[in-house]
């Protein structure tokens, strides 16, 4: 869905706090962007931003620290080529905005044959509209947010005796930008983003011998806080102490190469880690991905089709604008196991000659955008998970994952199984502990062999890392068997 009042309504909001205050008008944006292309670039853009973030959190039943933070600035790029040139500050003044136009302008050399045009009259980029423009740290007051906190802490002991510690954080953070390209396009967006994590330890005594296991649950997305109602809450809980208890039960995995089902929603992790980056543009253009070049060709087993959304309503990873001023896209990147596309931001999409798929993200104003995820995803496919699980004569079943390192080049992945249950004739026979499963990603997708009926995303709880820079997706998948892939255990 596009439409024009909405994003003329997220144009003023941004204009109202980061321009007008210091005296910045569309004048001085005009002379900003007029000062770089003085040089032949070949593109130009200025990125505007002010974020607020405050963060509670609980521990021992106390709410131990809580912080407030305000953070704006401007960040200032030229394109010539390949080549970038970058210049930021937290200084929102014409003379400070100039300035930076004019160091950025150096990466090309001096003329008059340029090769962008500073538009005139400018042009507001339509866009979507995903989550309503809240400011969502206004949501609750100071005291019903100690009030949440203590209320999770209060229901996780009360699950269970062998509770003994809880630790609890909310966070809520508004972000307001506004992108100034040299075309002449103006865009804006309003961003809150909340998220609420419970973590807890769980601890019994075996024939003397003390064990404890941690377990955690959590969950959020682009709304106010008033989503974390009784029934939000009771789920997050119910997670983090199922997954502690379950692992308290837990035994050592044999090591060896088996059939692995993985559960749906957060479990896709492995699909953002071991194919997604894979497919981001960058990698591709510089022939560095396993993928690169295979536009049309087989990539995964039949049946596997892999979506980037950037456009679902109030995820996480939902934008209504990338970093650039592009309205994001439902992008398909492989279609019954062909692969179709991928992910792009201004620069890589012109230099290979296709459309931005608005996928350009950046950290900050302090961050060069680059091709990144929004939402990744499998669709579903038609099997039951009990068929699933009842089709394994013998492997590993893995609900949850922890951390991962995947390598690009080579697409070979290692994961760590949070959670996961040793199957034997298509019987979940007891949890494991120490699992991790080592494969290669393109490799893996080839040997998916049953897709459930199930697709799930995740609560709400991603952050994706690339080159230094940490920004807010989701990932999702329905239960998956995945043949033949190498489990390391610690029997």
């Amino acid at each position: 869905m596009i439409t024009r009042e909405p994003t003329l309504a997220r144009l003023a909001i941004a204009q109202g706090l980061m321009l007008e205050p210091f005296g910045i008008t569309e004048a001085t944006l005009g002379r900003a962007l007029a000062t770089i292309a003085e040089h032949r670039v070949d593109d130009a853009d200025l990125y505007f931003q002010t974020t607020r973030h405050e963060g509670w959190s609980l521990e021992e039943g106390i709410v131990k620290s809580g912080s407030f933070s305000i953070d704006q600035g401007v960040g200032v790029r030229a394109v010539a080529g390949e080549k970038t040139a970058f210049a930021y500050s937290d200084d929102l003044s014409e003379a400070s905005l100039l300035d930076a136009a004019r160091t950025v302008r150096t990466i090309a050399a001096a003329g008059q044959n340029r090769r962008v045009k500073v538009a005139r009259p400018v042009r507001v980029a339509g866009s979507r509209v995903l989550y309503a423009p809240t400011d969502p740290i206004a949501t609750l007051d100071s005291t019903q947010k100690v009030a949440l906190l203590e209320k999770v802490e209060k229901l996780a002991r009360a699950k269970d005796p062998r509770v003994v510690q809880v630790m609890a954080s909310l966070g809520a953070e508004y972000d307001v930008v506004l992108v100034a390209r040299a075309d002449g396009t103006r865009a804006a967006d309003v961003r809150p983003l909340v998220r609420l994590n419970v973590t807890v330890i769980a601890e019994q005594t075996v024939a003397g011998s003390v064990r404890r296991e941690v377990g955690s649950g959590g969950g959020g997305g682009r709304f106010g806080l008033g989503y974390f109602q009784d029934d939000v809450i009771e789920s997050y809980v119910q997670h983090a102490v199922n997954a502690a208890l379950t692992n308290l039960e837990s035994r050592a995995v044999a090591a060896g190469e088996m059939t692995v089902v993985l559960g749906p929603g957060w479990p896709g992790v492995l699909l953002h880690e071991a194919v997604g980056h894979g497919l981001e543009g960058d990698f591709n253009r510089k022939g560095s991905s396993t993928f690169a070049g295979r536009i049309g060709q087989r990539v995964a087993a039949k049946g596997v089709t892999v979506l980037d959304d950037g456009t679902l309503a109030d995820r996480r990873g939902s934008l209504n604008i990338d970093d650039e001023g592009h309205a994001t896209q439902r992008n398909v990147l492989i279609e019954d196991g062909i692969l179709k596309g991928y992910m792009q931001d201004s620069l890589n999409a012109r230099l290979m000659g296709v459309k931005p798929t608005g996928n350009g993200r950046r950290e900050s104003y302090a961050h060069l955008p680059m091709p990144r995820m929004t939402n990744t995803y499998m669709l579903a496919g038609k099997r039951p998970r009990e068929e699933i699980i009842a089709s394994i004569k013998k492997g590993l079943y893995a609900t949850n994952f922890g951390g991962g390192q995947v390598d690009i080049t080579s697409g070979k992945f290692v994961f760590s199984a949070s959670e996961a249950f040793w199957v034997e004739n298509g019987q979940v026979m007891y949890p494991v502990k120490g699992a991790t499963i080592i494969g290669n990603g393109p490799e893996a997708m080839t040997r998916v062999s049953m897709i459930g009926d199930d697709l799930q995303l995740d609560t709400g709880v991603g952050v994706c890392g690339k080159e230094g820079q940490s920004v807010p997706v989701g990932v999702g998948q329905p239960t998956l068997r995945i043949e033949r892939l190498t489990v390391g255990g610690t029997a």
